[in-house]
């Protein structure tokens, strides 16, 4: 794989496969929660409880994709795009989880998909992107053993319908933040606050995974792969100087990203962090003889989700961790929400996973930044930091790719302003403006921007003249 040097161009060429995309979930985006037999999830569920979701927010409405998906499809051709990431709503199509297939769901899938292929939008299939039927909560949940058995099985069904078209499949998204959020601290559905929960709804998650690769691969084409998006954050020590902060980076690193990619690479779990749970929650005697073997089924690529960094310090933590997350530093950029810019741990984590699990492919799953975007008085959407947000992780891929990290794509997050979860509607993440009265998509320059980019498979090597365009 080689990239280009900039030219008299002034420009920073791709590999000619590298893959532009854009990235989303069912929850966020679709809406139309009662259509045509969807069952209940645990997002629907926990987002009615008061206080839940800011300003009582839901995902009832979210962008109305369901309803609107040739108009989006049509949004990515404009952006130039030729992929796109996308789940499956596991209720849409098993409303309880299991048992009873709504045909109806399948269907729209099915034609969402070969709108995409119409339109040489290479689709990234994602089967868990948080929406958990709530049929399958009340029996356990992920904490449940049974539940990975479901997702299989649930697989196996989304291959059968879909896999002649698709090649990729991102089987969970983020487990990490699924067990931290979702089981751990009850900010996330379905809410729960259990420590020794979360660690094993962890291990369920990946177990998942391993039973749902072996599915996908059993069947539709001969070139199938998996693999997980994971929230991977570089740790930075507070004092690079000092061997206790340090250590406590790396103790973080494991508790973050090793837990997940070592055993899913054939790793087993590490060991520094099966002492710190044995020891924080007890025995792990929810991990069975031949788990690891399931879980070490492979992934034919790792999906990083990137958004900043985690800077650590030797201190006691709230619960069981020996580190204290801090502040970042002063005078680094920060988004919106006020998380550090640092493209360069972006570049620096894609060169360590190719370093750590070499021959494995990269994918750029999510990067993206909230800013408060709103339309200027002639309509268009000027969001210049998010301009310069693009340009600078778009470089540290590409420095990446030159450092030989085997980086095939990068998908931008989000297609479209959605809802983000907890945070309901007020964060915008997206290429396009959504108006949450009309639901009227515009494309924000960030979006015109970056369907240069993808049109011409290059970015400037300066933003200089590019920034405000």
């Amino acid at each position: 794989m080689t990239t280009g040097r900039p030219g008299a161009t002034g420009t920073l060429r791709f590999p000619s496969a590298f893959r532009w995309g854009t990235s989303t979930s069912a929850f966020q985006v679709e809406g139309a929660v009662g259509a045509d037999g969807r069952g209940e999830s645990i997002w629907d569920r926990f987002g009615r409880a008061p206080g839940a979701v800011e300003n009582g927010d839901t995902g009832d409405v979210a962008c109305d994709h369901y309803r609107r998906t040739e108009e989006d499809v049509a949004l990515m051709a404009r952006l130039h795009t030729d992929a796109h990431r996308f789940s499956l709503a596991w209720p849409r199509i098993l409303p309880e989880g299991r048992g009873r297939v709504e045909q109806r769901g399948l269907d729209h899938y099915d034609r969402f998909i070969d709108s995409l292929l119409e339109r040489g939008i290479e689709p990234l299939v994602t089967l868990y992107h948080w929406d958990l039927p709530q049929a399958l909560q009340e029996a356990g949940g992920w904490r449940n053993r049974e539940t990975a058995e479901h997702f299989a099985r649930y697989a196996a069904l989304c291959r059968d319908a879909f896999g002649d078209r698709v090649r990729d499949w991102v089987t969970v998204n983020e487990p990490w933040i699924v067990g931290l959020l979702g089981h751990q601290l009850g900010l996330h559905a379905p809410g729960e606050r259990d420590l020794r929960g979360s660690v094993t709804a962890m291990h369920h998650l990946l177990l998942a995974h391993g039973l749902a690769a072996g599915e996908l691969r059993s069947g539709g084409r001969g070139d199938t792969r998996t693999g997980i998006a994971y929230s991977l954050f570089p740790h930075t020590p507070d004092d690079g100087e000092n061997p206790a902060d340090r250590e406590a980076a790396r103790h973080s690193d494991g508790y973050v990203n090793r837990w997940f990619l070592d055993p899913v690479h054939g790793r087993g779990y590490p060991d520094d962090m099966r002492r710190h749970w044995e020891h924080a929650v007890g025995a792990l005697d929810f991990i069975r003889e031949g788990d690891l073997d399931v879980i070490a089924a492979g992934s034919d690529f790792i999906g990083v989700n990137y958004y900043t960094r985690r800077i650590v310090r030797a201190e006691r933590g709230e619960g069981p961790w020996p580190w204290r997350v801090v502040e970042g530093r002063p005078g680094v950029p920060r988004t919106g929400l006020g998380w550090e810019i640092v493209p360069d741990d972006l570049r620096d984590l894609l060169v360590r996973l190719h370093t750590d699990y070499p021959g494995v492919p990269l994918l750029v799953t999510e990067n993206g930044a909230i800013y408060r975007d709103e339309p200027a008085p002639d309509g268009a959407v000027h969001d210049a930091p998010r301009v310069r947000f693009l340009h600078a992780h778009l470089k540290a891929v590409h420095e990446a790719l030159a450092l030989g990290a085997p980086v095939e794509g990068y998908y931008h997050w989000s297609l479209m302003d959605n809802f983000e979860w907890a945070m309901g509607y007020w964060p915008r993440f997206g290429l396009v403006h959504v108006d949450r009265a009309t639901l009227r998509r515009t494309i924000k320059d960030s979006g015109h921007w970056y369907a240069r980019a993808a049109r011409e498979g290059a970015i400037p090597a300066s933003l200089a003249v590019e920034a405000g365009s």
